[in-house]
């Protein structure tokens, strides 16, 4: 995209996740043409919409479209996609006996569905399998973040409608990119907390000043701000490498400096940030839910230091 596309892109991605929520977001997603930069672009694509929806709180179905591009798969208003099951990042199928079992996720939109693709083992590969919605079973997840809308998908043997055979490393490819997109909400949400607190210490008057003006205070929100711009940072050098292990580095990143201006704009906020009537309590269910996919920070870092450990071999720094 040139310069003056790319402003014209944001501000409409911006004012349609402030406006929508859910059906109606991805309805003005494919107005946009959110779907063809996405082919053209996924950098641009998936940077711009995912931290909007972070800064937003706002949740559509375009998690099942970045992950189904990282797979080479043509996106279609009548297709979803079956995601990892929380906490997880490896496929949510398994062939057996030529049939389908599936144990994922999916997001709200899924059961409106015709078909969803889901990545399946098959021995030492993985195959993408298209199988009918009508035949897999669903759960909402309330919890933490109810109105996200996310679903518990299981379904077993399963007949397959179509097969796309994966080449060796396109899963890990696509966990990648749809890692990058949710470190994205992460960093967008942090930065709304960071907002909100920043402005409730502008506003809010103790002892006849200001708490802004308080070291601890001040020392707390510049803290998230350095946490924020770290995993920010993390995200693009991702972007540029363009590898698995940098794509869930940053992902592990922005979950844990997430969590981190979660505690320090708690701590500033103090007791209006308990209650449901401020949306601060928002943004921290968002974060804890999205932590959770395509791999929590801890189980990433953990992941990571294993590989590290079995190669023996740090990776290359990237450039400053």
């Amino acid at each position: 995209m040139d310069p003056d596309d790319r402003r014209l892109f944001e501000r409409s991605l911006r004012h349609a996740c402030e406006s929508s929520r859910g059906a109606a977001l991805d309805r003005a997603l494919d107005e946009i043409g959110w779907h063809q930069a996405l082919s053209m672009d996924p950098s641009v694509a998936v940077s711009t919409l995912f931290e909007q929806l972070g800064r937003t709180n706002a949740h559509a179905s375009a998690l099942d479209a970045v992950l189904g591009s990282g797979l080479g798969l043509k996106w279609s208003s009548s297709v979803g996609t079956v995601l990892p099951a929380l906490g997880e990042w490896l496929a949510p199928g398994r062939i057996v006996g030529g049939a389908v079992v599936v144990r994922g996720i999916g997001t709200a939109s899924l059961a409106d569905r015709t078909t969803a693709w889901v990545v399946a083992r098959s021995g030492r590969r993985h195959v993408a399998v298209e199988v009918a919605t009508a035949d897999l079973t669903f759960r909402s997840v309330g919890g933490m973040d109810p109105q996200l809308g996310l679903v518990e998908v299981a379904g077993d043997g399963l007949p397959v409608r179509a097969q796309h055979d994966l080449a060796s490393g396109e899963w890990p490819r696509a966990i990648a990119l749809a890692q990058l997109a949710v470190a994205h909400v992460l960093v967008g949400a942090s930065r709304a907390m960071l907002e909100l607190a920043r402005g409730h210490a502008l506003e809010r008057v103790q002892f006849g000043q200001p708490i802004a003006g308080f070291q601890a205070v001040r020392h707390r929100l510049a803290d998230t701000l350095v946490a924020i711009e770290a995993a920010d940072a993390a995200i693009g050098s991702a972007w540029d490498e363009g590898s698995p292990p940098a794509a869930a580095t940053a992902k592990a990143l922005a979950g844990r400096s997430a969590r981190t201006a979660m505690r320090h704009c708690q701590q500033v906020l103090a007791g209006i940030g308990f209650t449901t009537e401020h949306d601060f309590h928002l943004y921290v269910r968002r974060v804890l839910v999205f932590d959770e996919l395509f791999g929590t920070a801890r189980a990433l870092t953990r992941n990571q230091g294993r590989e590290l450990l079995s190669r023996r071999q740090l990776p290359a720094l990237p450039p400053l």
